[in-house]
């Protein structure tokens, strides 16, 4: 096994907490091919930034933002767990 393929098998606790909000995400909207989450880990913790079609981006965010507030509270419930600090963005 290679030094690549070593580092791809390896999941970071970032990846559990990104599948999560996929998983979540992805049961919301109405285009799952337009779905996509762009995942950051640095000293700080782990930035989870999701893009959608912009019709669905209202679905994801839901009524004065209580879904994605719920989103968030899940992501960071998960990242508590398995040691890293949760940050979830709608680019839209």
């Amino acid at each position: 096994m290679t030094d690549a393929q070593a580092t791809d098998a390896i999941e970071l606790p970032s990846d559990k907490v990104a599948d999560l909000v996929e998983l979540v995400v992805c049961g919301l909207v109405d285009n799952v091919d337009d779905v996509s989450l762009d995942v950051t880990d640095d000293d700080r913790g782990t930035l989870i930034e999701i893009t959608c079609n912009e019709g669905d981006a209202g679905k994801v965010i839901g009524r004065k933002g209580r879904t994605i507030k719920a989103i968030r509270t899940i992501a960071r419930a998960l990242g508590q767990r398995v040691g890293t600090s949760v940050e979830v963005e709608v680019l839209g």
